[in-house]
Order: structure tokens, then sequence, then C-alpha cells
């Protein structure tokens, strides 16, 4: 008796190592390498890799599962480049930096990371917030939450009075100690060394800077330089020694030809990027992440009476009207583009949204979905692991209703969400 159990163990035992497959049955494929779609295809998926894809569709063998996706467009995962999962703007954002908990934001920031996820994004950067980015990025590593995968920043960096100087518009004793490299306020190579090294020993994936002001803050002006170009070389210097790489906010032209010849790796926005800056980015191989839909959302809440104070109302209106045109020009003139949005400056699961803007631009759909897969997959340095359809990397697969290439706007209709090989949403 205790042989025949120990064989039945056993037999069940091998049965089980052999892990189940998983087979996709395709209607459209967008791959994210070709720029045509393919037609009726399986991808085949064993544990979190897709090990092949055949034209037809195959079954497999008893036990493996079958997913009919015959009516659906099927892409890769898709990627946003600049979220803040920690944030959700509105009119009383400035009050909920006094009175929320870092236990609030994490609670908010899963709740958010749940809805990206099922939008269809299964990886994101997330460009900087409090620090809650790392731990949900962790949690969700270790399956304790749902969300995208995420790489991080952590806090962002700015300079004093800079863009991510929580102090700016409020009295010197607002605060109960002066803004310094620890919260991401630094000025001069020697801070600004000090500020990368702590984000990097507290596990950020990516350095973020600001080389120009921002909208959402109470500066007076969103566009001006703010460091200069040997402080920048410090960063990227120092972000490159522990193989990372560094993403720009800027808006304003000067900015942006600073960061740009420092070597940053993407700029951010690039709201008033002129054509000498278009050029620069060209030649340095430098990514423009548009944002395209920040600066809609914003400009839209500063016509609403009392949403911003007045100094925010007047940058959103200046800013939300221009990205848009300049991403236009920058794509035309060969710059290389990365999705991303901003999400957490509107809502987050709307991330989509983008996508009709940069085709309404001038962008045709295919290439609109490439600057959300294998463009920000190259961005981001993952594109070993992820961004498109190819036998051996991660089973990130999403599928839509419709056919984006000829309606983009189909988007949104997400009905299929397979991360690192688990179905989240079908």
């Amino acid at each position: 008796m205790v042989k025949k159990l120990y064989f039945t163990f056993l037999l069940f035992f091998s049965c089980s190592a052999f892990a189940q497959k998983t087979y996709i049955q395709c209607g459209r494929l967008i791959d994210g390498i070709s720029n045509t779609e393919q037609k009726g295809v399986t991808i085949i998926v064993e544990g979190n890799t897709i090990i092949d894809i055949k034209a037809g569709y195959f079954n497999g063998d008893a036990g493996d599962k079958v997913v009919s996706l015959k009516d659906k467009t099927v892409m890769p995962g898709l990627i946003d480049c600049h979220v803040h999962l920690e944030d959700q703007f509105s009119k009383n954002t400035l009050l909920e930096g006094f009175t929320l908990t870092d236990a609030d934001i994490a609670y908010r920031a899963a709740v958010n990371a749940k809805k990206t996820l099922l939008a269809g994004f299964t990886t994101v950067r997330d460009l900087g917030g409090i620090g809650v980015n790392i731990s949900l990025r962790n949690a969700i590593n270790h399956g304790l939450t749902e969300g995208p995968r995420i790489v991080t920043a952590g806090r962002a960096i700015s300079a004093s009075g800079g863009h991510m100087d929580g102090s700016v518009g409020f009295r010197d004793d607002a605060f109960n100690h002066k803004m310094g490299p620890d919260d991401g306020v630094a000025d001069g190579r020697d801070e600004l060394i000090k500020a990368v090294r702590l984000q990097i020993k507290r596990g950020s994936d990516v350095i973020k800077i600001a080389s120009t002001g921002g909208v959402l803050d109470l500066s007076e002006n969103g566009s001006g330089a703010e460091f200069t170009i040997d402080e920048i070389k410090a960063v990227v210097e120092t972000a490159k020694d522990y193989g990372l790489r560094v993403a720009c906010h800027a808006h304003g032209a000067e900015g942006i030809r600073r960061a740009i010849l420092g070597g940053v790796t993407s700029i951010e926005h690039g709201t008033f990027m002129n054509d000498e800056d278009m050029a620069l980015a060209v030649k340095y191989g430098t990514y423009l992440v548009p944002t395209i839909i920040a600066g809609k959302s914003v400009s839209d809440s500063a016509r609403i009476p009392g949403f911003f104070p007045p100094v925010i109302a007047r940058k959103a209106i200046a800013v939300g009207t221009r990205m848009q045109q300049t991403f236009a020009r920058a794509y035309k003139s060969g710059v290389k583009i990365a999705f991303g949005t901003d999400a957490g400056v509107f809502a987050h699961g709307k991330n989509y949204l983008e996508f009709g803007y940069m085709v309404d631009a001038g962008m045709p759909p295919m290439d609109a979905i490439k600057a959300a897969t294998t463009s920000a997959a190259d961005l981001l340095d993952i594109s070993d692991k992820t961004g498109s359809i190819t036998k051996g990397k991660l089973a990130d697969i999403i599928a839509v209703e419709g056919d984006p290439l000829t309606d983009i706007k189909t988007m949104k209709n997400v009905s299929f969400v397979m991360k690192d090989g688990k179905i989240y949403n079908q």
C-alpha cells in the first residue's frame, strides 16, 4: 500500500513538473516589430515565457489551456514610460500634501496600479513620488498586490526652487527642515551626486531630474532652465556608474538643449522644444516622451474657475496648447518617440487616450503602438525581456476589441491581459 502511494505521488510529481502550456489563438496579431499585422496566429506560452509563434490555430495537448482571441487584435503588453502611481491630481492636491500619510498614498497607489494593468499596460516607468513607488514595485514583484511591472525613479531630483522642490510657493517656516538632497533637491555637482546615490541606495531603477520648471507647482516660470550642462553631466555620469539611465522633465527650449548635451536618455514633455533641440535629439538619439494627454488635461482643468491657483492655471493653458504641436514636429523631424502619459495628472486607467492624440497629430497607428511597445522597451532598456511578441520573451500579451490600425480608439477596449504568463483579465 505504501509502495503504491509512493508511485502515485511520484507520477503526480512527474506530471506536474511539466508546466501546462497556454495556446493563444489570435485573429489579428501586431507583434511590435512588423509593420503589418498577421492573421490567424497562435502564440504558445509556457510558464512566463513565449516559447513559439505559429501560423494557424493550434490547441496543444490534453491538459493544455486554449485561449480563443480569434475575433480580437493581440499585441504585446503596453508600456507607459511616464506615470505617477502615487498621485491623482485634483483641486485638493496641494492640501493633500499636508494631510495624507504615506500609508494613505500607498493604498491609492495600489488601486492605481491595478487600473493601469487592466487597461493593458503591463509595464510602466514611475517617474517620481515620495518613494512609495519603490515599495509598490517590490510588493507587485512578490505577488502581494496586482499591477504592472514597475521601473521606478523613487524621488525625482530638481534644483532649489525647481519643479520637485515641494517648498516652492510656501513661506520659509512652513516646513520643519530645509529641502536638500535627501528630499531630491540639490544644487551643484557634489549635492547632485549625493542625491543620485541616495535614490540608488533606496532602490531606484532610473534617475529623474528636472532641467526646467514645471506646471503643477507654485513657481512663476515653468520653462526656465534650472541646471547647468555640467550639473546634468554629474547626474548622468553618476547614474551611469551604477548602470542607470536618466529621464529629464523639461518644458523650455534651453533646459531641453542642456539636458540633451548633458547626456540624458529621454526628455519628458518637451513642450517648447525648438528646431535646434530636435536636431540635437536626433544626433544624440535622445527620446522624447510627449505626454500630450497631460497637457490637454491640465489645460482643460485650468479653465474651470478655482480648480488651480492662478499661477498654475496660467502655466497650464500655455503648456497644454503646445504639447501636441511640438510632438507632431518632433516626430516629423525624426526624433525617437516613446509612449508616456504622465498618468496621475489625469485619471489612471485612461492612458489609452494618448494613442488618439498621437494619431491625430500625424503619427500612423502602427507607429503609435510601436512607441508603446518596442520603442518604450528600448528606452527602458528591457528589450531583451518584453516589448514584442517574440520567442523567448516574457509573456506580456494583451488583446483589444476591433482593429486599432483602422480605428485607434479601439485601444480603449482591452479585453485580455496577460503579464508574465499570468492572465489578469479575460
